[in-house]
């Protein structure tokens, strides 16, 4: 039976089986080769996407679905809201002013590169397309150093402490990013510019909404859970928690900014110590009930995401060129993050290789930039959309094995000097 006449519940549950389990196939031989699942999953996509004949009228069909789209969302929905658990608000407090000067290097360095790439590679392009694109190459993700570090024994380190601190920051740093540039973007698409008081306006509308967040939401999710440990039954902390996530995603979104801001802030807000209820009576920590839901949703996202990078615009003047490029800049941006660690006891170069990776949330900014346009112009097409995934997933290749080198190397180092001298700090 041709694709175009199954029932569309029929459809979403063929490609459903047939993405997932490719997922798990290209994840598994990821991680055979000690690299992060995600590249596998972005590798099948782009397989996937660019098969031929009756198989892509299927994966045109997938690209363009809308219920295959709302599942992808939601994945990353869950994906930054897992992502926030991982973290906590006073942790992100914690980590001090040498972790946001961090930060703040690491935004500015490649998002100003990422322009100037834009800009000479891309002269026909507006400068929305530039100031977007380098905006994809802000953030850092934060899983792949975190693993490598742990993998290492060095995750309690004061290297450690201050890339994570400084990932979880840029991150926030980069979602307010998002909302600022999307507004202007949005404006000039309606003809009307975003004025300087405009765009402030929506700089203290994305930073209230996450102060606001953060402030309310530290009050009353304890009291929110203690009220839900009262019903009986079980599932009832997954419920309250997904319940919390979706409702911050979608304020977030009601005010103009991106669902993922809304995941985010309810991720860092929950604390375990808000659910002990729940963990008195024998349910799993919250993190370990969420992981079947994003085992479920973020592949999805991920190998739509590689679905969506044609091959054919490879071939296409000057796409490797901003592929190669831009992988340039990423890593070159984010060894501006080392000067935020002089004056202290530690590696910097250990530092800039860890902010490398971008990650799942490169990809993300990626994809809202599809559905970006000004006066007709598409923000990110297909040939600016395949170059960022190739450096996201070079930068997530590149950083594993440069950051054992370094951090082994320096361990090293640290250990024959304390050898040679017991004094050594």
């Amino acid at each position: 039976m041709p694709v175009a006449h199954i029932e569309p519940i029929a459809f979403v549950l063929l490609t459903l089986s047939i993405v997932l389990a490719a997922a798990r196939l290209g994840g598994s031989v990821a991680e055979r080769f000690a690299q992060p699942a995600v590249l596998g999953e972005l590798l099948v996509g782009v397989v996937l996407g660019n098969l031929p004949g009756a198989a892509g009228i299927w994966s045109a069909q997938v690209r363009s679905d809308p219920m295959i789209g709302l599942l992808a969302g939601v994945g990353a929905v869950v994906l930054l809201f897992e992502v926030g658990l991982e973290s906590t608000l006073r942790e992100m407090l914690r980590v001090g002013m040498r972790s946001l000067v961090v930060a703040v290097l690491g935004v500015i360095a490649p998002w100003l590169l990422g322009f100037f790439v834009g800009r000479i590679l891309l002269p026909e392009h507006s400068v929305y397309v530039h100031v977007f694109l380098g905006a994809t190459l802000t953030a850092t993700s934060v899983g792949i150093t975190a693993r490598v570090l742990r993998d290492l024994g060095q995750a309690q380190s004061l290297e450690a402490r201050i890339i994570l601190g400084a990932a979880v920051i840029d991150d926030v740093i980069g979602l307010v990013i998002l909302a600022v540039v999307g507004s202007i973007i949005s404006a000039a698409d309606h003809g009307t510019s975003l004025s300087l008081g405009a765009a402030t306006i929506v700089l203290a509308k994305a930073l209230a909404f996450l102060v606001g967040a953060f402030w309310i939401g530290a009050f009353t999710s304890p009291q929110l859970f203690k009220v839900a440990a009262r019903l009986p039954g079980r599932g009832t902390l997954l419920t309250t928690a997904l319940a919390f996530c979706f409702l911050l995603a979608a304020l977030a979104s009601l005010i103009g900014l991106a669902p993922i801001v809304g995941a985010y802030a309810a991720g860092l807000i929950l604390e375990e110590a808000h659910y002990l209820d729940f963990a008195d009576r024998g349910e799993h920590r919250l993190e370990e009930l969420v992981r079947p839901i994003s085992v479920l949703l973020v592949p999805i996202f991920f190998v739509l995401m590689g679905m969506r990078v044609e091959l054919g615009a490879f071939l296409q003047p000057g796409v490797m060129g901003l592929a190669a490029m831009l992988t340039l800049v990423a890593i070159v941006g984010k060894q501006m993050c080392a000067f935020g660690g002089i004056g202290a006891p530690v590696d910097r170069m250990a530092i800039g290789i860890g902010m490398i990776p971008r990650g799942e949330v490169g990809l993300i900014f990626a994809n809202i930039g599809l559905g970006l346009t000004v006066r007709g112009e598409r923000i990110v097409d297909e040939r600016i959309f395949a170059a960022v995934v190739v450096a996201v997933m070079m930068t997530t290749l590149v950083t594993p094995p440069w950051l054992k080198w370094r951090v082994s190397r320096v361990s090293r180092q640290r250990a024959a000097a304390i050898a040679a001298d017991p004094a050594t700090p």
